[in-house]
């Protein structure tokens, strides 16, 4: 019997795409389990929604660093990932850049969601970097995790039209939803083994 893939899950806020995953897995979509969920907010509403269905989950305080995690929160976090075997670790809304030794452990096995089409508008508030901009068309990227800000090879997208009578919510809110489909199918893919990087192509089998 084969083994079941294991997803490690980061986030920092409410867990509305480790929701859509965890329903995905429910539902059969997403041939994985969740082993284990991990946050660097002690009240995170991810570890809420994680503990109401019964799956490990962890807080891990991140450090005196604003933006990533410091040594020794790093080195808990590689190994509580390790100790539940992990197959794919991924981010959910996680809110520190990954350095150092979380990259090592598990090279080309980290995946994250932005919501904006990379390489457009990294970083924060991509969303309203594109109203501001004044593009057409906006959307969310699952791409994997390399040492760099929102820059590694890109899995999959869906675009999401930006209309003229947009807020910045009310474009946030769409492609949240967005991202909601696309993730775990992305997901599902890397689990299935139906993906391969060749450079920095991302191709689909």
């Amino acid at each position: 019997m084969s083994k079941t893939f294991r997803l490690g899950i980061l986030g920092s806020g409410q867990g509305s795409n480790f929701v859509a995953l965890a329903e995905a897995v429910a539902a059969g979509t997403l041939p994985a389990e969740i082993s284990l969920v991990l946050s660097d907010v002690e009240n995170a509403g991810l570890l809420t929604h994680a503990r109401e269905r019964h799956l490990p989950a962890q807080f891990i305080a991140p450090g005196y660093f604003r933006t990533k995690l410091d040594e020794t929160a790093e080195h808990a976090f590689v190994a509580a990932l390790q100790a539940a075997q992990v197959d794919l670790v991924v981010l959910a809304g996680f809110m520190r850049v990954l350095k150092g030794d979380l990259l090592r452990a598990f090279a080309g096995r980290i995946v994250n969601i932005h919501p904006s089409l990379l390489p457009s508008f990294p970083g924060l508030h991509s969303w309203k970097q594109a109203l501001d901009h004044g593009v057409k068309v906006a959307g969310c990227t699952v791409h994997f995790v390399d040492a760099g800000v929102d820059c590694g090879p890109i899995i999959g997208q869906q675009a999401v039209p930006v209309l003229d009578t947009d807020t910045p919510e009310s474009l946030h809110q769409r492609i949240h939803a967005a991202e909601h489909v696309l993730y775990p199918q992305c997901v599902a893919a890397l689990a299935r083994g139906d993906i391969f990087l060749a450079g920095r192509r991302v191709i689909w089998k």
